[in-house]
């Protein structure tokens, strides 16, 4: 009998099922994100085909399948929609931050992968020329309570081509190996840190890394035989007092502002309203009105989709308190002079960087003139701390010291250096 039974359980171990088995296993990202109207949501990647179930509050909870394995998705994506309170959630034994109904401390950043495109190749195996690594540890130290990523998250578009560029070995294109070189690994100390937005980018248009976006990412459900869509309607993440409004313009040209874009955006701000009475902090990647400079003494700004769209829409609605964005790779906290809502962008988080002009004051961009305005200059991210009656936004520096501090009262941002 005792040898009959080790037989039995050697070949019951032969034969155990793939899928029970690898519900062993870690998973090999897991994360936990917030969903349109007020949910929230946890995601994994893992290496079987079925899902495992969700430890939430001790009890087992089942997984669906958001996304079944493919050629360049070559794992399952599981998801489960989180109870509106929880103590305690784990997936496969890997515990996962829980949300709060009214985070204190955000953490903002943005535009953090490595750009490989054509002949421009940044240095991805080197911290100091891609720091978004260092950037993503420094932020998780911060112990968040919620972080936005403003949007662009894969910028591995093209192979590395060339030994002495920094590069080798670096995977390509919208598919997971270059998801997980260029974001889920060195977010991995922010993904166990605190629930994400994900707002999209340009980056993350469907001519680019669109599939893979709304895959992982998007906040809606996925279905891989529908064509993939440039644009999700906008939707609201309760901020206790405040309202975060995500809207997705990642496709809204800067230059040019073609006829049905613009009034599909300006869709999107009339439909402001209906997302909060109260206050609004407001989430895309492009400005509306950012600066930038292309040298030569060169300082231009404003995206004229998103221009055309506020101003066909009667302004953007007064209840909105902040907007952040991304886009530009540089910070900047600007004031406008004709009653807009102060513009933060945060496009620091590790693409190469752009420049502009240190003060911005006094420049126009479109038909608004900049009453107050900073930018600065290098990697980091932005802390953004509940400080009655507004917020205190932190900008920090690569070497994890606070290097401005603004402050968010009455629609006006107060920055030390302007």
């Amino acid at each position: 009998m005792h040898r009959q039974f080790w037989l039995i359980l050697i070949l019951s171990v032969g034969l155990w099922p793939h899928d029970v088995a690898a519900e062993t296993q870690a998973p090999i990202a897991a994360w936990v994100q917030m969903a349109p109207g007020q949910a929230s949501e946890a995601r994994a990647v893992i290496s079987g085909k079925a899902c495992p179930g969700a430890t939430i509050d001790g009890h087992q909870a089942p997984m669906r399948l958001r996304a079944a394995a493919g050629s360049l998705f070559p794992h399952a994506l599981c998801a489960v929609t989180l109870p509106s309170h929880l103590r305690q959630l784990a997936i496969l034994g890997h515990a996962l931050p829980i949300p709060k109904v009214a985070p204190e401390r955000i953490v903002i950043l943005g535009d953090t992968g490595c750009r490989i495109k054509g002949l421009v190749m940044q240095a991805c195996n080197d911290p100091a020329k891609w720091p978004f690594p260092r950037v993503a540890a420094l932020a998780a130290a911060t112990k968040p309570d919620l972080i936005i990523h403003v949007g662009d998250y894969l910028y591995r578009e093209s192979p590395c081509r060339l030994a002495l560029a920094g590069c080798g070995g670096s995977p390509s294109g919208d598919r997971w190996e270059s998801w997980k070189a260029d974001f889920f690994d060195p977010a991995a100390p922010l993904l166990a840190a605190a629930p994400f937005v994900f707002v999209r980018g340009n980056h993350e248009e469907c001519a680019r890394s669109g599939a893979g976006w709304l895959r992982l990412l998007g906040p809606l459900n996925f279905d891989p035989v529908q064509p993939c869509t440039d644009h999700i309607a906008p939707y609201g993440v309760g901020l206790g007092a405040a309202t975060l409004a995500v809207v997705d313009d990642a496709h809204a040209p800067d230059i040019a502002a073609p006829g049905d874009l613009i009034n599909l955006y300006r869709a999107d701000f009339a439909a402001l309203h209906l997302l909060s009475p109260g206050p609004i902090i407001l989430a895309m990647h492009r400005p509306v009105w950012g600066v930038v400079s292309f040298g030569f003494g060169i300082v231009v700004g404003g995206n004229r989709t998103m221009m055309a769209a506020q101003d066909d829409a009667g302004g953007i609605p007064s209840n909105v308190i902040l907007m952040l964005a991304g886009h530009i790779h540089t910070f900047e906290a600007i004031n406008y002079a004709k009653g807009a809502p102060p513009q933060i962008i945060a496009g620091e988080g590790g693409d190469l960087l752009d420049q502009a002009p240190r003060d911005l004051s006094g420049r126009h961009v479109g038909a608004l003139k900049i009453a107050s305005g900073l930018s600065l200059p290098g990697y980091g991210f932005l802390v953004m701390t509940r400080s009655d009656p507004g917020w205190a936004i932190d900008v920090m520096g690569l070497d994890g010291k606070r290097e401005e501090r603004c402050m968010l009262r009455d629609r006006r941002l107060d920055c030390r250096a302007s």
